[in-house]
């Protein structure tokens, strides 16, 4: 197939590309590059330098499917630019889908946040519960995705709520919660943690692009919206065990972050997709990459100070 990944060169799609390409696959990538491009050489793969707001610059043509993964990840970088954060991450939603409608595109795929939901008492968050999200992040994601619902009868809707990705990439970030505390781990023997009881879900990078190869694969069998996390562990607990890997102090500090929940995913394992790898996984991968020197505790691995150094706000 003819597969067109926006934001294609980020954090887990550098990895997916190569995934993709592995399969067989034909892939376009269309990313802004604000963080570099690791991917390599291949026969299969074009990549164009460009800003998915300008989604008619998009190369759709001929593509099957759109796997959607731009967007400004995570809250503190939203917040940097409020009117970019809804222009890229909700507005551009818009125009990415009628652009791969009018391609002819059969199949979109996008990658949601877990995060939409906010705070939640319940034991288990599954699909059917109300969102309410807190942040500007969360708040154009939930956009975005009634955005494309809107348009189910023209393409296939594919909705992918994932939890917090763990584990390493080419294009490594260390701003996620398992990366960071892994490294402070290794790298200085004190782990900070803020707050502590919050509960997140987690989910290794290469569960993630399994997801959507299963999302693929499947077709138009799965429609609609999936929850896509393992394993559910306090931030208190995920320090602990970054501690158990590298004898570290844990410091805690007081947080203003309610978010806490169980994302359960419940649904997505009825599809036949199944877990494979875990956040000991992650921490063992990231220990590696740091021992090996592919990754240092650099600017380069945080999204928001690398905005921040591109002027992205300004």
């Amino acid at each position: 197939m003819k597969i067109c990944v926006t934001g294609g060169c980020g954090f887990v799609g550098t990895p997916l590309v190569t995934s993709l390409l592995n399969e067989g696959h034909y892939v376009d990538v269309f990313d802004i590059m604000w963080f570099g491009n690791f991917l390599e050489d291949h026969p299969n793969l074009t990549v164009t330098k460009g800003d998915i707001r300008n989604a008619d610059l998009i190369p759709m043509t001929g593509a099957d499917v759109v796997i959607h993964l731009a967007n400004i990840a995570n809250d503190p970088c939203s917040d940097l630019n409020s009117k970019l954060n809804w222009e890229v991450n909700a507005l551009a939603t818009k125009f990415v889908v009628d652009r791969a409608i009018s391609c002819g595109v059969k199949q979109f795929i996008f990658a949601s946040s877990g995060s939409v939901y906010g705070y939640k008492e319940e034991p288990e968050v599954t699909e059917d519960l109300s969102l309410v999200p807190i942040s500007d992040y969360n708040k154009t994601k939930m956009i975005s995705e009634r955005v494309l619902l809107s348009y189910s009868d023209d393409i296939l809707v594919q909705i992918v709520r994932p939890a917090t990705v763990c584990g390493y990439s080419p294009r490594m970030r260390l701003d996620l919660s398992v990366n960071i505390l892994t490294m402070q781990a290794f790298t200085k023997n004190r782990i900070t943690v803020f707050g502590g009881s919050q509960t997140r879900p987690n989910i290794h990078i290469q569960d993630m692009i399994g997801v959507y190869l299963h999302m693929l694969d499947q077709g138009d069998s799965l429609q609609g919206i999936y929850n896509a996390g393992f394993e559910n562990l306090s931030i208190l607990d995920i320090a602990k065990r970054a501690s158990d890997k590298i004898q570290s102090e844990i410091v805690i500090s007081d947080s203003d972050d309610p978010r806490s929940y169980r994302l359960n995913s419940d649904k997505l394992l009825s599809t036949g997709y199944e877990q494979k790898y875990s956040v000991n996984d992650a921490m063992n991968d990231v220990i590696s990459a740091l021992r090996e020197g592919k990754i240092t505790d650099s600017d380069q691995h945080y999204n928001i100070r690398t905005m921040k150094r591109l002027h992205v706000n300004d």
